[in-house]
């Protein structure tokens, strides 16, 4: 029997931290955490990794870019 993966992340368009660990991102990105530790190492990525006291943040402005997921609300864009 497959196991079954837990989603734990909120949507995208909900996420108000400035950057996200390496799970979100790749969550978010549909890759393995194993890719995005990989693009971070040869700094190859379609974006760049954050090192944080050791750790990897992905930027969530960079992430909602790559996947083409706007704001919430786009009022300050239309002029309303």
């Amino acid at each position: 029997m497959p196991s079954k993966v837990e989603n734990n992340h909120p949507p995208l368009e909900n996420v108000t931290k400035p950057s996200v660990d390496t799970a979100a991102a790749a969550y978010y990105l549909n890759r393995q955490p194993q890719t995005l530790r990989a693009w971070a190492s040869k700094q190859n990525g379609p974006l760049r990794a954050l090192n944080i006291n050791g750790r990897l943040a992905w930027p969530v402005c960079a992430i909602r870019s790559l996947c083409g997921v706007g704001l919430k609300s786009t009022e300050h864009f239309n002029g309303q």
